[in-house]
């Protein structure tokens, strides 16, 4: 008897002594990811300031030319700006009803033989990388934009043809890029509804789409908005694949015009720039960091009221 009480005092010591190590271990790796934040913010600041106050915060953010090697120089990136929020806005809005959608088809509708062939597939698409999506712009979608382009402006004597590469291939790489986010997260969160919640719905009179729709998507609406935002950051953050199919010339962001991203900005000219140019690119990067954190906290921010008010 006794050996047994010491035998549960014994294993509830070392239960304790794991669970604290445990503990440590996960507040350890907490830390580590706040710090690894901050350090990244800090750096971006330090590095990205100093030619707001060389060049000029209003020269900078609201010039709409951009000649770093010219005398004098001219550093204004105002029309990339403009088309980083407009080229991402347009990705998300073809993206996203697409892969909120093939997800609702995978999870709910989809006969298991289709869903097998489809899921791969879309699991494909994560695995490929940002450059092979870049050359199957350029060998797919930029001739068939050039073609369009040509029909469109035949005769103007003022267009300036890019032979396809141009804002819409760029919003429509990007919009493919994001639909594996969209589609695998958003899946799973349908599928970890609670059964019951259907069963429920179907018991009532409701037919199986009013039950997607009403029931399982607004439950589910959690993992979605997950899925819509790093979808979004996936969209800002992407350089290597629309700088092939964007043209990155610096110009107002028309549909046809040749584009140039914040990302591609800085991928683009940082391997030869030196001086005040190397700095404003890195300014360029604090700008695209301060642009990502906003869209993503307006995004979560938005999309949880929403929730809110409907709970």
């Amino acid at each position: 008897m006794h050996e047994k009480n010491f035998t549960i005092i014994g294993n509830h010591k070392n239960k304790t002594a794991v669970e604290r190590a445990a503990e440590t271990i996960f507040t350890g790796c907490g830390l580590l990811a706040v710090i690894a934040v901050l350090s990244i913010t800090l750096y971006m600041i330090i590095s990205g300031t100093p030619a707001l106050f060389k060049v000029g915060i209003l020269d900078i953010l609201f010039g709409t030319v951009w000649k770093p090697t010219a005398d004098p120089a001219s550093f204004g990136i105002l029309y990339v700006i403009l088309t980083s929020i407009i080229g991402t806005f347009l990705a998300i809005l073809i993206g996203v009803p697409i892969g909120v959608f093939t997800a609702i088809f995978l999870a709910e509708v989809a006969p298991p033989k289709l869903a097998a062939v489809v899921r791969p597939a879309v699991e494909l698409l994560a695995g490929i990388p940002s450059v092979i999506y870049g050359l199957l712009g350029i060998l797919i979608l930029n001739p068939l934009m050039y073609k369009l382009e040509m029909k469109i402006f035949a005769g103007s004597q003022t267009h300036q043809f890019t032979g396809g590469a141009n804002l819409i291939s760029a919003v429509l790489v990007l919009a493919i890029m994001i639909l594996p986010t969209v589609i695998n997260i958003s899946e799973a969160s349908l599928r970890a509804v609670p059964s019951h919640l259907k069963s429920a719905s179907l018991a009532l009179g409701a037919t199986h789409i009013q039950t997607i729709f009403k029931v399982i998507v607004p439950a589910a609406r959690s993992g979605i908005i997950t899925a819509i935002v790093l979808g979004c950051g996936r969209a800002i953050g992407e350089a290597m694949a629309i700088s092939l199919v964007s043209g990155s010339s610096v110009n107002f962001p028309l549909p046809f015009n040749s584009v140039r991203f914040l990302t591609t900005a800085i991928v683009a000219e940082m391997s030869y720039s030196q001086g005040l140019h190397r700095e404003v690119l890195f300014t360029i990067g604090l700008v695209l960091f301060v642009f990502i954190m906003f869209i993503n906290t307006v995004l979560t921010r938005i999309f949880q009221k929403g929730v809110a008010d409907n709970d």
